[in-house]
């Protein structure tokens, strides 16, 4: 069983950081990307910021410029630093990892961190 747990979430003011970790145990898999995924109160889970093995990001328009997703030392951990962090920022954030398994893609989302940030 895969699990993944989340970590850094908190509540910031508007203009300030927070560094999400991502960090992934259980069975041995090959992962193909990992990511980052937001959900807002009402709204639907969206991507943030993704990162392949080979080291490709892709970012939301909305982040780009404010937002590093990375991988640790370990290639099961991941982390996301958010700079000047603005209130439509806030919402639960997912970390996912997208493994390939016996030739098909499977992917495995941990439970969420939340993060606020106050105007």
């Amino acid at each position: 069983q895969v699990q993944l747990v989340e970590s850094g979430g908190g509540l910031v003011q508007a203009g300030g950081s927070l560094r999400l970790a991502c960090a992934a145990s259980g069975s041995i898999f090959v992962i193909n990307s990992m990511g980052w995924y937001r959900q807002a109160p009402g709204k639907q889970r969206e991507l943030v910021a993704t990162i392949t093995s080979g080291g490709d990001t892709n970012y939301d328009d909305s982040v780009k410029d404010r937002f590093t997703i990375s991988r640790g030392n370990a290639k099961n951990t991941m982390y996301l630093q958010m700079n000047n962090l603005k209130p439509e920022d806030t919402a639960v954030y997912y970390c996912k990892t997208r493994a390939v398994i016996g030739g098909s893609f499977v992917n495995y989302w941990g439970q969420g961190t939340q993060v606020t940030v106050s105007s």
